[in-house]
């Protein structure tokens, strides 16, 4: 707690006592007065004891530096003073802890007013309240700031008030201290695109107050907490880019969950129930295996899905096309089976490309902005109203390397505006589809003559 001002007030009334009976001995080395020295004043004067006499010059000097040591001490309290009434003298001290552990990258200039004579409070970064460090934002919060380097002191887990965390981006490494776990009222914790490495500390799942765990780009590796499933208030868990492994934690239906982002991890298994409140599900680039059709209806409200580059297979449920989505990334999989969306498919990027999925391809995602079908094992024709779409909202529509025939309706390559980007290279077209794909699609070569029977004929 902060200590009471008047408690301070009297500690400065203590030392000043102190310092004046110190002082009090000089009034017996002052020279005599002129009173005394007078003739007429001595006679009539009561007597007084003799008094030692000294040159007046010696003591000017003592008193001279008694008083000016009395000035600078009581000047150096009124500082202690005022930073103690401002902050808790705990989080001083760990304040300074955690300074001592870190230091600018080149260019950084977030510490130059960290100055512990000065309340800190003030400090950059530093958010008091009833003076207790209650948020902390380490480094400039600029956009290309260098950030900074050293290690997270334990320190952090002592200041129990912190409801806030942060961290830019930088070089800073070691483990995220355990010690985070007793600040109870911690809600925000982030400390993304640094170096820090060691396992998550389990403690941080059994917060009753946090919101939002971010800890991505980092080096974290070890499994997920399993806590973390049952974490009361829990919405946002960003843990993207690290090396973790492990399986999925199975989540509560009740969980608070909005945002899950995992990608790019060395996670493994099967997808397990996840809580319908869910509306951002990022697994992209781990190792992930099994079916997700009896998953995936639950998940309803999501509008940005990333399954890509794991090892599903199975059909997709014809439900998630009609999930309110602005990015639907499925490729790199070995999805399979028809894909029979129930209406248009109005999501700003689709991709389903690289799987196995076969059958016509369906007019409905016409609607769609940007369409990578390619790489499947789809047959018939391209519905017109694709082709259509292009001088719509359809701006990108990837068919390369499937088996299929024609278009429904063949346009001049002319009526294809020139930002459209439409690739059907590599299919059983007849007669072949000669417009060039465009450069990103890659080199497209002509599908094996036995690989289409049409050719055969």
């Amino acid at each position: 707690m902060t200590p009471p001002r008047d408690e301070a007030t009297t500690l400065l009334a203590q030392v000043f006592s102190s310092l004046v009976r110190t002082v009090a001995p000089l009034n017996d080395l002052a020279p005599p007065s002129p009173l005394e020295t007078n003739s007429h004043a001595r006679s009539i004067k009561t007597p007084s004891p003799a008094r030692p006499y000294r040159q007046p010059i010696a003591v000017d000097m003592e008193s001279t530096c008694c008083f000016s040591l009395l000035r600078s001490l009581v000047l150096l309290l009124l500082l202690c003073v005022a930073a103690a009434a401002t902050l808790d003298p705990a989080d001083f001290l760990e304040l300074q802890a955690v300074r001592k552990q870190l230091e600018d990258m080149p260019g950084s200039h977030f510490f130059s007013a960290w100055d512990f004579t000065a309340d800190p409070c003030e400090f950059p970064g530093v958010f008091c309240a009833s003076g207790r460090v209650v948020a902390l934002a380490l480094g400039e919060p600029r956009a290309g700031s260098p950030g900074l380097r050293g290690r997270l002191d334990p320190a952090l887990g002592r200041l129990s008030a912190l409801s806030e965390l942060s961290l830019v981006p930088g070089r800073v490494a070691g483990p995220v201290p355990d010690g985070l776990a007793r600040c109870r009222d911690l809600r925000f914790l982030a400390l993304s695109k640094n170096l820090l490495s060691g396992r998550i500390p389990a403690g941080l799942a059994s917060l009753p107050r946090l919101r939002t765990l971010d800890l991505s780009y980092n080096r974290l590796s070890g499994p997920l907490p399993p806590a973390l499933a049952d974490a009361p208030v829990l919405s946002n868990i960003v843990l993207c880019h690290n090396q973790l492994s492990g399986h999925l934690p199975r989540f509560r239906d009740s969980a608070p969950l909005l945002r899950l982002d995992l990608k790019r991890n060395n996670l493994s298994g099967s997808l397990p129930p996840l809580p319908p409140s869910l509306r951002y599900l990022a697994l992209g680039s781990n190792s992930l295996t099994g079916r997700v059709d009896a998953v995936l209806p639950r998940l309803n409200r999501l509008n940005f899905l990333d399954l890509s580059s794991n090892l599903f297979s199975g059909p997709i449920p014809a439900s998630v096309f009609g999930f309110p989505l602005e990015t639907l990334q499925l490729q790199r999989n070995a999805f399979a089976g028809p894909l029979t969306p129930r209406g248009d498919v109005a999501v700003a990027v689709v991709d389903l490309s690289y799987n196995r999925f076969s059958g016509s391809v369906p007019p409905q995602l016409a609607s769609a902005g940007r369409l990578y079908l390619n790489n499947n094992r789809l047959t018939g024709v391209v519905p017109a109203r694709l082709i259509h779409g292009l001088s719509g909202r359809l701006q990108l529509l990837y068919l390369q390397h499937n088996f299929l025939t024609g278009i429904e309706f063949a346009p001049a390559v002319a009526a294809i505006p020139l930002g459209a980007a439409l690739c059907l290279q590599y299919n059983c077209m007849v007669p072949p589809f000669q417009t060039p794909c465009p450069l990103k699609a890659g080199a497209q070569g002509m599908r094996p003559a036995d690989q289409c029977p049409q050719w055969r004929s």
